[in-house]
């Protein structure tokens, strides 16, 4: 069943964000309501993993509004922020565990540096965390004794260990296979539907996306290109959804790669060495 749309607890508008010569954004409105998981969907370079780091004040527009609630957050400050990202979990592409810590030392570096919670008391919300990642008893393990499916469960722990209303996740299941990345999906969809957060997920993984999806957003060029519920979008007509559905490459893309072999200049044909006679190897 899928969620029934909140207000709206996010809301990015006319946000514009250059690096060099390159626009990623140009111009992004978008509004993510609350207790839905929104999938934004796009080819890479169209903003979609730029746009999470605005949310969080980890990149400031160079033009536009970025609001969570009531509370701009681009003309926020450092310490300002603080308060702002304790609202949010970020499960980053690659984890980003720490290597040097144990499992249960990485899970707890939120509770160590934001709570007032004693020792005991840390350790048993890292295990209650670890649990419901499906990885009880783990805490003594470290990263590099783990799979990758295993280590984004452990970053997703630590992401939610601050009970945070809001998730961010960076291309949840990329590098894992199907059964791992369900996994990954089956996690997703407890945290929004049971523990009612809002969950922001940026993916190209469409079989993911079907499943995990109460709405689904396309970027393309850094703006919204389309924008529904998971049935009317996968059957629009938008030929910039069909195309990224289907991965069929863009038409333009396919020519210029023809064109670059055309021109190509031809690889000098070298003469064949002699066949050496397997009945007599010396043989010229």
């Amino acid at each position: 069943m899928r969620c029934a749309p909140g207000p709206a607890v996010i809301r990015l508008r006319g946000v514009h964000k250059h690096f060099g010569p390159l626009a990623v954004l140009n111009g992004l409105d978008l509004d993510i309501h609350a207790g839905q998981t929104t999938v934004i969907l796009g080819p890479s370079g169209t903003g979609k993993s730029v746009m999470l780091k605005h949310i969080v004040g980890l990149l400031q527009p160079d033009a536009g509004e970025v609001w969570m609630g009531d509370q701009r957050v681009d003309t926020l400050g450092e310490r300002q922020l603080v308060d702002v990202r304790k609202r949010v979990g970020f499960l980053f592409q690659q984890g980003a565990l720490f290597d040097s810590m144990t499992v249960g030392q990485n899970v707890a570096f939120p509770l160590v540096a934001h709570t007032s919670l004693d020792a005991a008391e840390r350790d048993a919300r890292v295990e209650h965390l670890l649990g419901m990642v499906g990885l009880a008893k783990s805490q003594d393990k470290m990263p590099s004794e783990m799979s990758g499916g295993q280590q984004k469960r452990v970053a997703l722990a630590r992401a939610i260990a601050l009970e945070p209303e809001i998730m961010l996740y960076d291309e949840p299941t990329t590098g894992l296979d199907p059964i791992r990345s369900d996994v990954i999906n089956e996690l997703i969809i407890n945290l929004t539907r049971r523990l009612g957060m809002t969950s922001i997920v940026v993916t190209h993984d469409m079989n993911s996306a079907r499943k995990i999806a109460d709405r689904m957003v396309l970027l393309y060029d850094g703006r919204v290109a389309a924008d529904d519920e998971p049935q009317a979008f996968l059957n629009c007509e938008n030929e910039l959804v069909q195309r990224f559905i289907r991965g069929q490459a863009d038409g333009d893309d396919l020519a210029m790669i023809r064109r670059g072999f055309e021109q190509a200049p031809q690889p000098a044909v070298r003469p064949r060495p002699n066949a050496v006679s397997a009945s007599n190897p010396g043989a010229p």
